[in-house]
């Protein structure tokens, strides 16, 4: 399974990829503005920025919801860098504007998935990625886990090539359930990643360690 950052800060961005265990970045405009990007210069040169910190793809959101627009700012983005993939809304003219990508050979991630059957219409349309949410799913008390098992199983059963990206992940247990799932990625803020280091018995067990180590020195 692939480890993307939900972020927009470099330097956290390089945290994660010093760690050895990143495949790839997602962003979207609500992250550049939390980091104080603004402007659309500065919010493409930033996207550039990241891409050249990971080897791993990049997510670079849309804002248009009509056809015409997410077209032109998906091949915007996509020249950019090779790297970039066009994140295109799960709407109508978002699914259109998926299918063209596709036949030109730019990457998407089709955003704000809830359903299985919008999951299909995604990859029947040619995504590369495909997002459904937990925590929003989670927020309303609704198992965000079942729909993860959903699309993974149709996929399968239907050979679509399309990659289950889980995101709105919370906490390291969405991580791992996502894991046993079978999701082909997962994409969240740092903590969470950083939180699947830490266990009791590993803090007890290296603090018994250092001091019998001590008592040889």
């Amino acid at each position: 399974m692939k480890f993307f950052i939900d972020t927009a800060n470099l330097d956290q961005i390089r945290e994660a990829n010093d760690l050895g265990i990143l495949d790839g970045v997602t962003t979207n405009p609500s992250l550049m503005a939390k980091e104080g990007i603004k402007g659309q210069e500065s919010i493409l040169k930033h996207y550039v920025d990241i891409c050249n910190i990971v080897e791993g793809d990049v997510s670079a959101e849309v804002i248009a919801t009509d056809f015409e627009g997410i077209v032109r700012e998906g091949e915007a983005l996509a020249a950019l860098h090779p790297q970039i993939v066009v994140k295109v809304p799960m709407i109508k003219d978002g699914v259109k504007a998926i299918k063209y990508f596709s036949n030109k050979g730019i990457k998407t991630n089709c955003t704000l998935v809830f359903s299985p059957g919008q999951a299909i219409l995604a990859a029947k349309a040619g995504a590369t990625y495909v997002s459904p949410f937990l925590g929003r799913l989670d927020d309303i008390s609704t198992d965000s886990l079942t729909l993860i098992h959903q699309i993974v199983n149709i996929y399968s059963i239907h050979g679509f090539e399309t990659q289950v990206l889980a995101a709105s992940i919370r906490h390291a247990m969405h991580i791992v359930a996502c894991a046993e799932a079978g999701a082909d990625v997962v994409t969240c803020p740092l903590e969470p990643i950083l939180s699947l280091l830490k266990h009791p018995l590993t803090d007890i067990g290296l603090e018994k360690f250092l001091a019998d180590a001590k008592k040889f020195m």
